[in-house]
C-alpha cells in the first residue's frame, strides 16, 4: 500500500524550461565568480565538471565532497579559496539566485498537491537530483510558495552520495526514510531519471508538462498525465 510520496522539484513541481533555467542560472552564477576575482569561464567549466563528478562516481563520499575537490581541481586553488568560494556560492542561493525565479512558470498545482497529500498522511519527500546544496533547494522551493518543512526528507548535495537515475540514490532514500519501494510513488518528469527507481519496485507518475527525454523513451510504459492529471490521479488515492 502507497503511504509515502516522492516529489522530483525541477520540471515536475516547478513548471520550467530546462534550458532556460540553465541560461538565467549561469548567468547569474557568474557574477559569484567575478566578484571573487576568478575567470568567469573557466569557473562555470569548472562547475560542469564538478557536476559531472557527482552524477558519474557516485558512492565515493557525498557528492558535496566530490563537486568541491573536483571545482578546486580544476581551477588549482588554494584549500582557503576553495571554502571561500563555496561560502560565496552559499550565500548567493540563497540571495541572488532569486532573480532566476524569473523563468519559472507560475502554477497553483504544486504547492496544493504537497500539502493535500500531506493532509490525508502521506509520507512527502522530496526527491530532487542532489546537484545543489539544501540552502539552493530551499530558495527553489519558495518560488512555488513551499517550505523544507514540508518534505519528511529532502535530498541535496550534502546528504547525497549518488544522482539520479543510480539505484543507490533511491535504496539510500528508502532506508533514511524506513520505507520499503512499493510503499512509495515516485513522481517526475524524466522517463529514465526519475522513472527507473520503478526497477526497485516503486510505483511511478510521469509529469508531462515539462517533459525531458532526450532519449526518446517510449513513455506509454508509465503512467503519465499533466499535472492537473496528477492532481486527480492523487486524490483518488
Amino acid at each position: 500500500m502507497i503511504d509515502t510520496i516522492l516529489f522530483d522539484l525541477d520540471g515536475t513541481l516547478l513548471t520550467m524550461s530546462q534550458d532556460a533555467f540553465l541560461k538565467a542560472y549561469f548567468s547569474e552564477l557568474k557574477k559569484v565568480f567575478v566578484k571573487l576575482k576568478m575567470d568567469a569561464d573557466e569557473s562555470i567549466k569548472a562547475v560542469w565538471a564538478g557536476t559531472h563528478a557527482m552524477v558519474k562516481d557516485g558512492g565515493n563520499g557525498f557528492n558535496a565532497q566530490r563537486f568541491w575537490t573536483v571545482f578546486a581541481e580544476c581551477l588549482s586553488l588554494s584549500e582557503e579559496k576553495r571554502q571561500t568560494a563555496e561560502a560565496a556560492c552559499d550565500s548567493f542561493y540563497q540571495n541572488e539566485f532569486d532573480a532566476v525565479k524569473s523563468v519559472i512558470v507560475p502554477n497553483g498545482v504544486s504547492k496544493r498537491i504537497v500539502r493535500a497529500m500531506a493532509s490525508k498522511g502521506y509520507t512527502a519527500v522530496l526527491a530532487t537530483n542532489p546537484l545543489f546544496p539544501a540552502c539552493a533547494v530551499a530558495t527553489r522551493l519558495r518560488w512555488i510558495g513551499l517550505e523544507l518543512s514540508d518534505f519528511s526528507h529532502i535530498t541535496h548535495y550534502s546528504n547525497s552520495k549518488y544522482c539520479k537515475p543510480h539505484p543507490g540514490y533511491y535504496r539510500d532514500i528508502f532506508e533514511t526514510i524506513g520505507k520499503e519501494p512499493g510503499q512509495c510513488l515516485m513522481i517526475g518528469n524524466h522517463p529514465v531519471e526519475d522513472m527507473s527507481v520503478g526497477a526497485l519496485g516503486a510505483e511511478t507518475f510521469l509529469v508531462t508538462d515539462c517533459l525531458e527525454n532526450e532519449s526518446g523513451t517510449d513513455i506509454t510504459a508509465f503512467r503519465h498525465g499533466t499535472l492537473a492529471e496528477l492532481e486527480r490521479y492523487l486524490n483518488s488515492l
